[in-house]
């Protein structure tokens, strides 16, 4: 069946064709207007509409490398449904290098807004009109805030047994049953009934290739799932059965000081593991962190300098820790920057 033509901002995108919208987005004190730019990619076939957002978050960038890459990919020739791809959400923030929008607002607290509200409100209600509500299924790529790393994850709510099946097919070892938090956009689009995941992976302000690289085979893989693209002709690709986080916890500084590491991102801990040393800039007080519980470290801070109260360790609980350690060490063999780089940088999957 052929593809049904979409309309996003009043603009008609047919069947077999791509093309780029600008969504209004305000305007700055000089008068310049700013936009959100949206990239539509119809197949030929009818098919489901996924729509790939990242930057909600302004300074979380890893996203906007990912659907890039998404989409120089020649396997979209091929293209089942639709495809609407808005790598950066959150232009204002994005631009003054900003996790907020110029109001203070969180935009991911900030669903499904209204047309007459804050300025957070008007996007996030301009991104729900526009882009979810003409959707099936989404995923949102984030990274951990600035100055934090996280473990390549997926969060998703695995009541929904769609989105059970997009969690799993996205192939990451970890992911965590997360509950739908009040005004995020996952909330607000399950309440559209569109199952959808948020990638969690990397540091904001930075780009990590080991994120990246698993964020655009993850999102291959549910577009293979969904029947978007052809299933793989590789036989060499890999699937990495995830584990369930049953909870996770934040360990915070005891103390105010300098931290010393001792554990890295992916590291399994067991209980009363040291996790790192809090001392003064003398070593005359050094105060010990110890993991409460075993897991596996699933974020962490990357600066040294620490407040008291502050998160410094994000541990995972699993019910069998020698094999998620182990799922997580195959991971990062299979997606690491060292193996032979692809023609272009791009990613080596047509």
């Amino acid at each position: 069946m052929t593809n049904e033509p979409l309309i996003i901002n009043g603009v008609t995108i047919k069947a077999g064709t791509r093309q780029t919208i600008d969504l209004p987005a305000g305007r700055l004190y000089t008068h310049a207007p700013m936009t959100i730019p949206v990239h539509i990619v119809s197949g030929k076939k009818s098919g489901p509409c996924l729509f790939l957002s990242a930057a909600i978050h302004g300074d979380e960038i890893n996203g906007v490398e990912i659907i890039r890459r998404i989409l120089k990919l020649p396997a979209l020739k091929r293209l089942t449904g639709t495809i609407i791809a808005v790598p950066i959400v959150n232009i204002h923030g994005l631009i003054s290098h900003s996790r907020y929008l110029p109001d203070r607002r969180d935009l991911n607290r900030s669903f499904p807004g209204s047309d007459k509200g804050s300025l957070a409100g008007r996007i996030a209600n301009l991104f729900m009109k526009e882009i979810v509500e003409k959707s099936t299924h989404g995923i949102d790529l984030h990274t951990g805030a600035i100055h934090r790393t996280n473990l390549p994850q997926i969060r998703a709510n695995l009541d929904d047994q769609e989105t059970e099946k997009l969690a799993r097919a996205f192939n990451v070892p970890v992911i965590i049953s997360s509950t739908l938090r009040d005004g995020s956009l996952r909330e607000s689009a399950s309440e559209y009934g569109i199952p959808m995941l948020l990638y969690e992976a990397g540091e904001a302000l930075r780009f990590d290739e080991v994120s990246i690289r698993a964020g655009v085979k993850g999102i291959i893989n549910v577009m293979r799932m969904l029947e978007m693209l052809p299933p793989s002709r590789s036989k060499s690709s890999k699937h990495i059965e995830p584990v369930v986080a049953r909870s996770t916890s934040w360990i915070r500084a005891p103390d105010s000081g300098i931290l010393r590491a001792m554990i890295p991102l992916g590291g399994r801990v067991k209980k009363n593991t040291l996790l790192g040393i809090v001392a003064d800039p003398f070593g005359e007080k050094e105060v010990s962190i110890k993991a409460p519980f075993g897991g596996i470290v699933i974020g962490r801070t990357n600066l040294p300098l620490v407040n008291e109260g502050d998160a410094l360790f994000h541990i995972a609980r699993f019910e069998d820790i020698h094999e998620i350690e182990a799922k997580v060490d195959e991971f990062h063999e299979e997606h690491s920057p060292d193996l032979p780089p692809h023609p272009n940088s791009e990613s080596p999957i047509t």
